[in-house]
């Protein structure tokens, strides 16, 4: 057997697999504590185990393989546990993923989405060019009033005027139900370009679907 083994022979393989594939096995999961990786290490070392049929002692007087095959097995073994933890190391060192949402629940926002898009296109058809530019950046872009002025090259004092005008409009919209009822009505605090008040006219959260 040693020497059609270490000649290649394959009936001497075949045999050689039939004999000791399951003591492999057994040893395979002892060594890895699961018996499907155990299934990948038995491919695996008789797979070696041919790559390295050469090394077969033919003068070892006809003693079984078994201790041969179960050497390359706790190797084999050995490699699989290694490339395992260089894995999970791997995939622990990967960013988190976020919570893919509920197909149901993508469909409703998607819905939602277009009452507001709606809602904000009733707003700005009642808005002049200049209070509409304005609103754009005061509110969904979050500007203060010099940054607005900046932008557009005008006044601050513009900037205030003009968004004052378009703030008149739209409660007039609301109190003639044609947009939602916006929410507590404040101005900017000193250095910002809205208040809590232009975001809920904006139809809540028009920033985000109107990119």
């Amino acid at each position: 057997m040693r020497a059609r083994v270490r000649a290649g022979d394959p009936d001497a393989f075949r045999e050689l697999f039939d004999e000791h594939v399951r003591s492999v096995y057994n040893h395979a999961f002892r060594l890895t504590g699961s018996w499907s990786t155990a299934e990948d290490v038995v491919s695996l070392t008789f797979l070696e185990a041919w790559r390295l049929r050469d090394r077969v002692d033919t003068d070892a007087d006809g003693g079984s393989l078994r201790p041969w095959l179960l050497g390359i097995t706790t190797n084999v073994a050995r490699n699989v546990r290694r490339a395992a933890r260089r894995y999970d190391g791997a995939l622990a060192r990967l960013p988190r993923q976020e919570a893919v949402p509920d197909f149901a629940e993508e469909v409703t926002a998607r819905i939602d989405d277009r009452e507001r898009l709606a809602l904000v296109r009733t707003a700005l058809a009642a808005l002049r060019k200049h209070e509409r530019e304005v609103l754009a950046l005061c509110v969904w872009s979050g500007l203060d009033y010099a940054e607005a002025a900046e932008a557009l090259g005008i006044p601050v004092g513009t900037v205030r005027s003009r968004l004052s005008r378009a703030r008149k409009k739209l409660h007039k919209l609301v109190a003639a139900g044609r947009i939602r009822p916006p929410g507590e009505d404040r101005e900017p605090h000193a250095g910002h370009g809205q208040g809590e008040g232009d975001r809920e006219i904006a139809v809540r959260s028009a920033q985000e679907n109107t990119r």
